[in-house]
């Protein structure tokens, strides 16, 4: 039997509402997994010797490079000239800290 207009309407409407609050969760969990972290057992190597070259453009500020967790093992991300976003921001480096009997990234940002 065809739904009448009305309620066909209505089914429409509630679906509708239900992808909208699926979609809001969504999003509103998305930050909370960006905070997860990984605790590693095994603490990251000594950080490799970088010698950078020359700044590409004046104000350019050296980002040195730090070792990263893949899931299996560490891997060296190599550092890279970056442009501060605002004048007086100062670079805090990426850095491994040791909580609860293991090894946390805690990663680097503008100040």
């Amino acid at each position: 039997m065809p739904c009448s207009g009305k309620l066909h309407t209505l089914k429409e409407l509630l679906t509708v509402k239900k992808i909208a609050m699926a979609v809001l969760l969504a999003f509103t969990l998305l930050p909370a997994a960006s905070f997860a972290q990984v605790a590693i057992r095994v603490g990251p190597p000594a950080p490799m010797v970088e010698r950078p070259g020359p700044p590409p453009e004046r104000g350019f500020v050296w980002i040195a490079g730090y070792h990263r967790w893949d899931g299996n093992r560490y891997v060296w991300t190599p550092g890279r000239w970056e442009r501060p976003p605002h004048p007086g921001a100062r670079w805090v480096a990426h850095r491994w800290v040791h909580r609860n009997g293991g090894w946390v990234m805690v990663e680097g940002r503008w100040r």
